[in-house]
């Protein structure tokens, strides 16, 4: 009897701490925000695999709904003049305009080119012999509503072992645009049509080249800074608390990429399965951000994710600083 109680009160005393904790969290991610500072989660709701990208003098960002597979039919978008206050934009997309997408919309990635604005999007979670994968819609502002470019998946079948999923669209120095993309451990890299309705063949006859490096899982994206290829991607699995960021740098964008090191991860004084991200630089300056996502401490629903953002510095070398995530964010930072 008196281990009996002894087992009750540890077990009270265990559920009183983890609430007290929890309650801290909230306390202390209410405080972040102020009216000269983002805090983080940047926005409400449960949203993740963030795209961020500046179009005119607004920031926008496009997220992933964060929610069972089944109800993911739908894509809203969060814009910005100064990263401290966001606007809801409802329903972009959804699967009433794309016939073929029936779940699992993710990791939304969008460009502007003369004037109309293209929206890459995952849809169906594919697999060997399904329909679904990779699809592309547009619209005259990016804000939508966009609709279905192709009426089929820009990509709908496995090669090298991707799955087609996590697209990231990159223009590179010359103006060729370029598609990174990949789930199941497998990254490839394809070069684009410019109106986006399909590909051109590399030189050696290939579509799909693989450019997968160590420890890769999804999520990827590519920047170049000081005309170096920075290569990104996510570590781990997306409902656990290791999910993470790592990166390589190359000078192609075909690598070779050697992986440096991961930049973003979990903190445990503030948020686990920080990973799934995107890059922000202000114009003319070497000012960088990262926006991603994280969950709080203690959620146990993989679902329940948030989007945040925080700085991204390099060193005098050009490897890219560990972030430090956090509940206040960044700065507010117009842009002109």
């Amino acid at each position: 009897m008196k281990q009996l109680l002894i087992l009750c009160f540890l077990g009270c005393f265990t559920i009183s701490a983890y609430s007290q904790s929890t309650a801290v969290q909230k306390e202390k991610a209410a405080k972040g925000k102020t009216k000269d500072k983002s805090g983080n989660p940047i926005f409400p709701g449960w949203y993740a695999d963030p795209e961020g990208i500046i179009f005119g003098n607004q920031y926008w960002i496009y997220p992933t709904y964060s929610a069972k597979y089944e109800q993911q039919v739908f894509m809203d978008a969060f814009s910005s003049t100064d990263l401290v206050k966001w606007t809801k934009h409802e329903r972009i997309i959804d699967t009433s305009a794309v016939k073929w997408a029936k779940k699992a919309m993710w990791a939304p990635a969008i460009l502007e080119k003369e004037g109309k604005y293209y929206l890459f999007f995952g849809a169906n979670d594919v697999h060997e012999g399904e329909i679904g994968g990779i699809g592309v819609a547009v619209a005259d502002n990016p804000a939508g509503p966009f609709k279905d470019l192709l009426g089929k998946p820009l990509i709908g079948e496995i090669h090298n072992g991707a799955q087609p999923i996590d697209q990231y669209v990159f223009k590179d120095k010359d103006g060729q645009y370029y598609m990174i993309y990949g789930g199941w451990s497998h990254c490839n890299i394809v070069k684009l049509k410019d109106d986006f309705t399909g590909f051109i063949p590399f030189e050696d006859g290939t579509t799909y080249k693989e450019i997968t490096p160590k420890n890769y899982v999804e999520g990827p994206i590519m920047f170049i800074r000081n005309n170096k290829y920075y290569f990104m991607w996510s570590e781990g699995g997306w409902t656990g608390p290791n999910y993470s960021v790592a990166y390589a740098i190359a000078d192609s964008p075909f690598g070779p990429f050697e992986r440096v090191g991961k930049i973003l991860q979990q903190d445990p004084s503030v948020a686990t399965g920080a990973g799934h991200h995107s890059v922000l630089q202000v114009p003319g300056k070497d000012q960088w951000y990262i926006v991603y996502h994280r969950r709080p401490l203690g959620e146990t629903d993989g679902n329940h994710r948030e989007t945040c953002i925080d700085k991204m510095e390099f060193d005098e070398k050009g490897l890219i600083k560990p972030v430090k995530i956090t509940f206040e964010g960044v700065s507010r930072q117009p842009l002109k």
